[in-house]
């Protein structure tokens, strides 16, 4: 990537304002591997062409593909679909160094010692790759397709400073984002896939929550139109959005900017970082500051 200058990595030179690309992804029919990656890859240049330091993509971006798979059942489809995890993995990190953006893969299902997860990627800029996983599986997820909910919750260390991601139900659980937001995290992505306005405004009113207790921002992306020909994947919702903290230096309702619902489009949108320090230290209040230590505490147990 001769884009990419590794001394930004450095916290000195670390960025202020950060520019966000969210991909609210169309699910359509995708005659094979390569279809997919042409899709995906028109996003990635699209996002690197207005300089955005981040380009996310939904949770299970990828499921068209499982419309090979219709003869099967959706445990085996979705095992079928995990295939194709690695070979993605390594075409967006090759993506990430090309086009000189930050690629947070969504989320994809990978089979690993007989057991299925959905993982995604950060791939950084500068080459290398980060995994996350999703720690609290959906009952459906659990029921039609066997999935296992991963272990580890993590901070990744961007060049734009230190970010962390959930995957969809996981923002419903306030725990993971404190220990994050403990690890100074700056920004959190969700990448989701919901079916319903229902299951789309638990992510949304939670996604909205988490940005204000950890005073962070929150950006969730989503996919949106119907595959007829995927079992367990039949219609989606979305209206990708970043949330911020609810403050004078922040929009009042806590709501920086969001997508037009249920419309394939890119989602860009500035970040000041600066001002999150100043809310930190002088927000009017600091809900990060005001923990009660000495009667509680958020921590994972390993």
């Amino acid at each position: 990537n001769i884009y990419y200058n590794e001394d930004d990595t450095a916290m000195s030179n670390v960025k202020s304002v950060v520019r966000l690309g969210l991909v609210q992804w169309q699910m359509r029919p995708h005659k094979n591997l390569d279809e997919f990656f042409d899709q995906a890859e028109f996003f990635v240049d699209a996002v690197s062409n207005y300089k955005s330091d981040f380009a996310l993509f939904p949770e299970f971006f990828n499921a068209p593909m499982m419309m090979h798979y219709n003869d099967l059942n959706e445990a085996q489809a979705i095992r079928k679909l995990a295939e194709f995890t690695e070979p993605i993995r390594e075409r967006f990190v090759q993506y990430a160094m090309s086009y000189n953006v930050n690629i947070i893969t969504g989320s994809m299902p990978l089979m690993e010692d007989g057991k299925l997860y959905n993982v995604g990627y950060f791939c950084h800029r500068n080459g290398d790759c980060d995994r996350y996983d999703k720690i609290h599986i959906t009952p459906d997820e659990a029921k039609f397709w066997g999935m296992t909910g991963g272990n580890k919750v993590k901070i990744i260390q961007s060049d734009c400073g230190p970010v962390g991601v959930v995957v969809c139900y996981d923002v419903e659980f306030p725990e993971l984002g404190r220990i994050l937001a403990e690890q100074d995290m700056n920004i959190l992505f969700v990448p989701f896939l919901t079916d319903t306005q229902n299951g789309y405004g638990r992510v949304r009113n939670c996604a909205r929550a988490r940005a204000i207790e950890n005073e962070c921002y929150v950006a969730i992306a989503g996919s949106v139109g119907n595959l007829p020909k995927v079992h367990n994947m039949d219609i989606q919702y979305a209206q990708s959005a970043v949330f911020t903290p609810c403050d004078f230096a922040f929009p009042y309702d806590g709501v920086k900017a969001e997508a037009t619902p249920n419309t394939e489009m890119i989602l860009l949108v500035e970040v000041d970082i600066t001002l999150l320090r100043e809310l930190h230290e002088r927000g009017s209040v600091r809900n990060l500051k005001d923990r009660r230590h000495d009667l509680y505490q958020v921590k994972t147990l390993f």
